[in-house]
Parts: structure tokens; sequence; C-alpha cells
């Protein structure tokens, strides 16, 4: 009998099972893959660093920064430097800088005349009133479609691979949602946010972007440090969780395929929703359907290095492609222009991303296909004649990025209905609360105190 059975070692479930283990709270975690981190890997070939999984995070609470005094000893927290902030949008072929403020915002080739006005006028427009309203319908009737198309549409290629009219913006970006409905407008909203008291910790939340020396491998490695090995099951398949009185029977087979069986007082699952018809049979039907009905977009990364860089100045981001402008890539990352160690001096290491929810025909063309359309497009948008990679990777995501769509406050109400139906189970993961690293962080914080407070 354990105290708590967490579900899944990705960054989620370590992290919570982290928050557990400071607290002296008997745990063990399970997952099916043979090593811990999920989707996070970082890998080290012919001098370059890249990742297979999430590039980076941004620092957006204090429980980012709270983790990595925790794992100090183990592992370095890493900003980018400033190329960070200066990111490209394309238009007509050719790069143009993301307005910063209002000044840039209102000379910048990116935005129409008449959304130029729009966005002068932003601060003195009434707030929204329908609580389910998608990004794209409160972006245009804040700030016009020609900054939706250029400003909004590629940062929501960026982060969701998603459409901003299928989005809806209280659960994709609750953070813009409460700045209308707190301040009445985006823009006198940021402005008064930065003058509100804060502590010091508070303070340390730069929004800044970082990763870890190393690579976010070292992150994972120094929470299994922390964590310790005895605590956690590799390599299990087949799980199901049951119900049986006042706790959990939860059996699985072993990595040899041999059935084991074991007992806790609380569970915490932290897989993705497209798991969870299996792994939790006794919910009923209509309510794991509203469970498991989130949309996951399917992405392509291709991660390209080149020993010796001739192309366009890397000094950004990096680039994103609005939808408007009908390319095969959603956009590209410059890596080696953020971090240290990331190429060989005078090289460059680039992350791209093709497919997503409204080119997801692209996630099943051949190898061979994806190539040319790479070769394309870097040599067109990147300016460079000469395309010969010392480093070319792809890699498939079938299940990328989870969509919080209409659908959401459906499943977050199941959700709800089931733990309260259900003493001790808690559904965690990236079906609510944010689907960024500091999302995953925070929330693990947030499910380890809810299981305290089970326990008290």
């Amino acid at each position: 009998m354990h105290e708590v059975v967490i579900i899944g070692a990705g960054i989620t479930g370590l992290t919570t099972a982290h928050h557990l283990k400071k607290r002296g709270v008997d745990f063990c975690i399970l997952e099916k893959g043979d090593r811990v981190g999920g989707v996070i890997n970082s890998v080290t070939e012919n001098g370059f660093t890249y990742e297979e999984g999430p590039n980076s995070g941004v620092i957006t609470n204090v429980e980012v920064l709270r983790l990595f005094e925790d794992l100090k000893d183990d592992c370095e927290l890493e900003e980018a430097n400033e190329n960070v902030k200066k990111r490209y949008i394309l238009k007509n072929g050719k790069w143009e800088p993301l307005p910063s403020g209002l000044k840039a915002a209102i000379t910048t080739p990116l935005f129409t005349l008449k959304d130029k006005f729009r966005i002068l006028g932003e601060p003195f427009r009434a707030a929204g009133k329908i609580p389910n309203e998608s990004l794209a319908e409160l972006v245009k009737r804040r700030m016009g479609q020609s900054f939706l198309d250029y400003a909004i549409d590629p940062f929501i290629l960026g982060v969701y691979a998603g459409d901003p009219n299928r989005l809806i913006t209280r659960f994709a970006l609750p953070k813009l949602y409460n700045l209308e409905q707190k301040y009445g407008s985006f823009i006198g909203g940021t402005i008064r946010k930065k003058f509100e008291p804060k502590t010091v910790e508070e303070q340390g939340v730069s929004r800044g972007v970082f990763s870890v020396k190393g690579g976010l491998i070292t992150l994972i490695k120094a929470l299994k440090n922390k964590i310790e090995d005895q605590y956690i099951t590799l390599g299990i398949s087949n799980i199901q969780v049951h119900p049986t009185g006042n706790h959990f029977r939860i059996t699985y087979n072993d990595t040899h395929g041999s059935p084991v069986e074991l007992e806790a007082k609380k569970v915490i699952t932290t897989v993705g929703a497209y798991h969870l018809n299996k792994m939790l049979p006794f919910v009923e039907p209509t309510k794991m359907v509203n469970l498991t009905s989130l949309y996951y977009a399917p992405t392509i990364e291709v991660i390209l290095g080149f020993n010796k860089w001739s192309g366009m100045k890397l000094d950004a981001f990096g680039g994103l492609i609005p939808f408007k402008e009908n390319r095969d890539i959603l956009g590209v990352l410059f890596m080696s222009a953020l971090f240290k160690d990331r190429a060989p001096k005078d090289g460059a290491l680039f992350s791209i991303f093709m497919g997503g929810v409204r080119r997801s025909e692209i996630c099943e063309l051949p190898i061979s296909q994806i190539k040319k359309i790479i070769k394309k497009e870097i040599c067109q948008v990147m300016k460079t004649d000469e395309f010969a990679p010392d480093l070319f990777k792809i890699i498939h995501h079938e299940w990328a990025i989870p969509q919080y769509e209409a659908d959401t406050e459906d499943r977050l109400q199941a959700i709800e209905e089931v733990q309260n139906q259900y003493p001790g189970l808690i559904i965690g993961g990236n079906l609510r609360n944010g689907i960024g690293m500091a999302d995953r962080i925070l929330q693990a914080k947030m499910l380890a105190d809810a299981t305290q407070e089970l326990i008290n």
C-alpha cells in the first residue's frame, strides 16, 4: 500500500513527486517508457546540442524559480540572450520585426493603417461579455484583422501549432483574457500591471525564455536524482486503476509482461487525455467522452545544423510564418542564437516546425518529400544559396500539442465531477492548466498541494 501513485514520469509527474518527497509523503511513479522525462530529451551530436521535444520554456511564475533553486546542485537555469527580444514575422516573403511597443506597432508594415488606428483606440473599447469567445473573435474586435493575421496568428502557430478561430481565449491564453476582463484593455492592463506591487520572488519572474545548461534533459536528470530510482518503475504496460472502497487498486504488466498489482490511497494521473480511456475504465462513458475529446495537433520538428552558416544574420529568437503567407513551414527557431554551445563556432542550429491543426496532412508525407520542402523553404526564407546541412533530423510528434477549444469547459467540468465521485483520484497533465513548461511546473505544485489536502 502506497500513500500516492503517480502515473507518468514527464515533467509534471517528476515535479509532483519532487514536491511530495520534500513533504515526506510516501509515493511511487509508474511510467510506460524506458526512461523518465516524457517528450523532453536533449541530444549532443557532432558538435550540436538539440532538443527532441520542447526547445525552451518561459519564466511566467515563481514555481519555476523555486524548482531551479531546489535543483541548483544538479542543474543550472540558462536564460536566453538579448536576441530573444527580437522576433521576426514573414510578410510577402520578407522578415519584419514583430513590434515590441506601441510606437513600433504604429510604424510597422505588418498592420494596415485602419488597424493602426484601432490599436490606438484599443484602451477605450469595452470589455467583451462572451466567456467562450474564440481568440480570433477577441483580437479582431479589439485590434483588427491585420493584427490577427500578422501578430496573433503566427504567435499561435509558434505556441499551439493551432488555429485562433478554434482556440478559446480564456483557456488557451488566460492571461490575455484576464487583461481585458480585469483592466478593460490589453494595452492599459499591461501598463497597470507593471506598477502593481510585487514580492521579491515575483520580481524575479522575468518572463524570459529559459533552457538549462547542457539541454533540458539536465533538468530531468536533476529531478530523477532528487526523487531516486527506487521510487520509479519504468517500462510498464496495460496500466489500469480500479477504485476499491477507500483506496485504489492499480494493475499493470512489468517489463517482462508479468502482471503486477499494488494499492494506493491516492492516484495522480499526469498523462495525455488519449490514455485515460483504458487507464480509468470505471469512469462513466459520457464523462470519459468529455475527458478524452481533446484534440492534439500533430507536428513535425526538423533539426538543421550547419558547421558554417552563410545565410541571413541570426539576431533574433526566430521567425514565425503567418498562415496567410501560405508556406509549408510554421516557423524557424534560431537555437544557436539563443543559448550557448548549441552549435560549433560560426555555425548555426535551427528547429523548424511543420504540420499543426491547419496543415496536418504534411505530417503524412514521406521523408523524401519533407526534405524537399525544407530545402526549398530554408533557401527562400533564410536567404541562403547553399543547403548542405551537417545535421538533418526529422522528428514526428503524433500527439504534439493539446488544443484548448470549445470542448474545454466540458472537459474541466468532467474532471471535477470524476474527482468528486472518486475522492483520492487527481487528474492532471496537459489536458488542463496550460501547455508550456512553466504551466507544467506550476500544475505539479498544485497537484502536490491537492494531494496534501486529501491526506490531511
